[in-house]
């Protein structure tokens, strides 16, 4: 039996091998198999992070994951708590341990995308040939049905532009094993154990999976593939329990991941969701999903509806290419949220498993039936290609005309020689397998998705991790070697730029953040971020006040964008192309106030206004006692002049007729002649139905995105920051916009200044960070608040001098808390929310499900 399963793994390892073919040499050209948008930006960035915590024995937050959070629970959607990357982070760990590989910075771990995608296709096709095989008793078929099912084009979409995706793939064959199990024998522990693992490595993918396991029952309640199965309450009964154990012995994981994923902030959809739509090929050239001409003619040939499995399969298949078709299942897939075509892997699976199930027919094929079956299919390649106008001589197109001709040729074949017949369909269908990702790694993602452009030169080059930028930031860094500072700067579009150089910044990207960050963005201080999109932060809008406020050390930028340098930061070094500027007017790590301000008596105010409240003292959500009057900016617009250059504005619509643009300028009048900023909000939304836009205040730039976008943030109330200068000008594209409610305010930056000199001796003792604790000391001569530049967030504890204490969320998105006159020891300690109640279910839960087991197998 070992020996058995000793042999698939090496045939799926071979077949992984050649699957990868096209990837592999890329490799030896230095191309890697990694996406340029989101694996630059997010997959190798995460890994990295992470293994750089888990081998340093952190396991909980980051403190250079943006503005800092908890890892285990933000970044659980993504790799956290994946037993795959776990594995394989355990491996570099040995191989760097002796000596046999070197740092394991992004260029390694996209590097090393190739080789990590071999050893996963590997156990997919593994696992799903051994689960095919328990169902089919066909060891040849069920290999060939594996091969389709990892070898599927999604299957290489997924794991080249977001390769945590491709782990469920693992998962899901176990899933249908252990309900086979349940209803078949009556035995729950391999639903418990898949159910499980699909519920710790992925609470996304695992809801996709939940919901194919109920469909899958559903079909096999309607579909009995053996005489003697157990009655259908008797199912429900062990699938409710086993569920609940399952949840129950993931919930160390799922629930503190699930909370980080319900503690996110994205705007719901509001766009109107079709129920169908027909308009993806999925013969010749979909980007998701290719139906093999086997699994289509196997359709149409009506003695395989004999063999119970092929009928299971073949009706799951063509519900899920229903599914394909349909914006509104995407949806569903999605969490009833923007139509995502995901869940397709799924479909994959359930194709495989309809074509393991024909392939053990063949001894049955008789070339009558074969016939109506070539017709139709024919039939429907032929609409296919007149539909959607195909050129059958472009390379692509040719090679799956081929494909059909020659896996009809194998079946007829099958037909006629029988036994050697057989092993040609085999053969044809692993060779077409083959030849189908190779020629969609080439054409499809390498030149048709931008995968040729990640190269070693480039991940090493100023536009993702240059050697002039990074000496730069390492002289800073040895230079001052404050481990808590912050410096503000991102490479690009990269909001991750801080974790991919290794310092700490003000950018995030990643699909769940802390909801309080997100707020405070969009919403309480309008911090435009350089690009509207969800999912993202980044710097501060080069607003000096909150620099200092969040421990804002360093301004890093360009030498041609040093026109936006924020007020009080001063030329500190500089390389070739590059300049660091330090803020001269710098407020502690622990900052102590007096005076306490109300979020609701500032809620209407403008941003300069909650930015000189959280200087002067600290701003909280429920102040309990007295708290001090908001300050009040006054708004220059009414006395200053507004015109309109090439466009027209009336009634808050602006109407930008220039072809190269137009512009509203503002002339204040009645401004100071100090030295300062000018603040400008405005209510900005193009009336375009789907065209993004960028937006320029005199020197800054950002850029919005199309109401169409899934990506748009729906927040339009912006507020940009300029040097003082005699105007202010707004600039657009030609097209009409809603622009209304502009005020502007001057900022001197008094409270600032004032603010830096009180804290100025002000400092906290003994402060030190190690993994998800800080300590520090402090002496007060009073009773005061502290507020500190960590993100609030669930999961923190508190204690001074020994005693558990309250935390409070301080201005808008941080932590604060009381302090007593006196010695103050205080420590602060993070774990994932929930976890210790979570981690006490799981152990328990464990218990039960070796007893559950136990006792089931104990009365077969």
């Amino acid at each position: 039996m070992k020996r058995k399963y000793v042999m698939i793994y090496a045939a799926s390892l071979l077949v992984s091998v050649l699957a990868h073919a096209f990837f592999v040499k890329e490799w030896a050209d230095g191309r890697y198999m990694t996406g340029p948008g989101d694996g630059l930006a997010q997959m190798i960035v995460f890994k990295k992070l992470l293994f750089d915590q888990y081998t340093n024995g952190n396991f909980f937050y980051n403190y250079s994951f943006g503005l800092g959070g908890g890892t285990f629970s933000q970044l659980g959607y993504y790799f956290s708590a994946s037993f795959l990357f776990l594995a394989i982070s355990a491996a570099v760990w040995l191989l760097q341990a002796v000596q046999l590989i070197g740092e394991s910075d992004t260029l390694f771990w996209a590097q090393a995308a190739v080789f990590i995608s071999i050893f996963k296709l590997s156990l997919i096709i593994f696992t799903a040939a051994s689960v095919f095989q328990y169902l089919l008793k066909h060891r040849a078929a069920s290999f060939t049905g594996a091969v389709l099912y990892g070898a599927s084009i999604i299957y290489f979409r997924h794991e080249a532009y977001w390769d945590f995706f491709t782990d469920t793939m693992i998962w899901l064959p176990l899933l249908v094993l252990g309900a086979e199990k349940i209803i078949r024998e009556r035995r729950p522990a391999w639903f418990i154990i898949a159910c499980s693992l699909t519920l710790i490595n992925n609470f996304y993918f695992a809801y996709i999976n939940l919901i194919f396991i109920g469909f899958y029952v559903l079909f096999r309640w309607l579909i009995r593939l053996e005489e003697h199965e157990e009655k259908r309450w008797i199912q429900c009964r062990m699938f409710l329990v086993s569920g609940l154990i399952s949840f129950g012995i993931s919930a160390a994981a799922f629930v503190p991941v699930v909370y980080g994923y319900l503690n996110n902030l994205r705007p719901s959809y509001s766009q109107k969701i079709e129920w169908f739509n027909f308009d993806d090929n999925i013969l010749f050239s979909s980007r998701i999903i290719i139906v093999p001409a086997a699994f289509l003619l196997f359709l149409f040939i009506v003695s395989f509806y004999k063999n119970r499995v092929f009928r299971l399969f073949a009706g799951l298949s063509l519900l899920f290419i229903l599914f394909h078709f349909s914006p509104y299942a995407a949806s569903v897939f999605n969490g009833f949220s923007a139509p995502q075509n995901r869940f397709e892997y799924v479909l994959a699976f359930t194709i495989a498993g309809a074509a393991a199930a024909g392939l053990s027919q063949l001894s049955e094929l008789k070339w009558k039936e074969l016939l109506p079956a070539i017709a139709v299919v024919l039939l429907l390649y032929l609409y296919h290609i007149q539909r959607y106008e195909l050129d059958i001589w472009k390379p692509a197109n040719e090679s799956i005309l081929l494909l059909l001709f020659l896996t009809i040729a194998a079946l007829f074949a099958a037909a006629f020689v029988k036994k050697r017949g057989k092993a040609a369909v085999y053969g044809m269908i692993i060779l077409s397998s083959l030849f189908v990702a190779n020629t969609y790694q080439k054409y499809a993602l390498s030149e048709g998705g931008g995968l040729d452009s990640v190269t070693k030169a480039y991940l090493t080059g100023e536009e993702y991790k240059g050697q002039e930028s990074s000496e730069l930031i390492r002289r800073l860094q040895k230079k001052d070697d404050d481990p808590l500072m912050r410096i503000d700067w991102m490479n690009g579009v990269f909001n991750n730029t801080p974790i991919i150089y290794g310092f700490n910044g003000f950018s995030a990207y990643s699909s769940i953040l802390n909801q309080h960050l997100l707020t405070f963005y969009w919403n309480d201080l309008s911090i435009d971020m350089g690009r509207e999109s969800v999912s993202r932060y980044a710097s501060l809008g080069d607003r000096a006040n909150v620099y200092s406020l969040l421990y804002g050390k360093y301004y890093m930028t360009e030498k041609t964008n040093e026109a936006n340098v924020p007020y009080g930061f001063k030329k500190h070094l500089q390389s070739e192309h590059y300049v660091v500027y330090k803020n001269q007017y710098m407020l502690p790590f622990v900052k102590t106030a007096d005076a306490v301000y109300s979020e609701n008596e500032l809620d209407k105010l403008p941003a300069l206004a909650k930015e000189q409240a959280m200087l002067k003292g600290i701003v909280l959500a429920d102040p309990s006692g007295k708290t001090e009057q908001a300050p009040k900016p006054a708004n220059l617009i009414p006395t200053s002049d507004i015109a309109a250059k090439h466009a027209e504005y009336q009634n808050g619509l602006l109407t930008v007729t220039g072809e190269n643009g137009g512009e509203l300028i503002i002339t204040p009048k009645q401004a100071s002649s100090a030295q300062g900023d000018y603040y400008v909000s405005f209510y900005l939304r193009s009336k375009a139905k789907d065209k993004g836009f960028t937006l320029k205040v005199n020197d800054y730039v950002t850029t919005r995105k199309s109401n169409q976008s899934i990506y748009k943030t729906g927040v339009n109330d912006l507020t940009v920051r300029v040097p003082k200068s005699g105007d202010i000008s707004i600039k657009l594209p030609k097209g009409t916009y809603e622009l209304k409610n502009i005020a502007l305010y001057e900022e001197n930056y008094k409270t600032l200044k004032s603010a830096a000199l009180q804290n100025k001796t002000d400092k906290a003792d003994n402060l030190t960070w190690d993994k998800n604790k800080l300590t520090f000391a402090y002496h007060l001569s009073k009773d005061k608040h502290m507020m500190l530049p960590i993100p609030y967030e669930k999961g923190w504890e508190l204690k001074i001098n020994g005693k558990t204490q309250t935390i409070e969320k301080a201005d808008y998105a941080f932590i604060g808390f009381k302090a007593q006159k006196g010695d103050n020891h205080i420590e602060l300690v993070y774990y994932p929310p929930y976890f210790k109640i979570s981690a006490l279910i799981s152990l328990v839960s464990l218990l039960l499900a070796a007893l559950y087991i136990r006792r089931k197998k104990a009365r077969l």
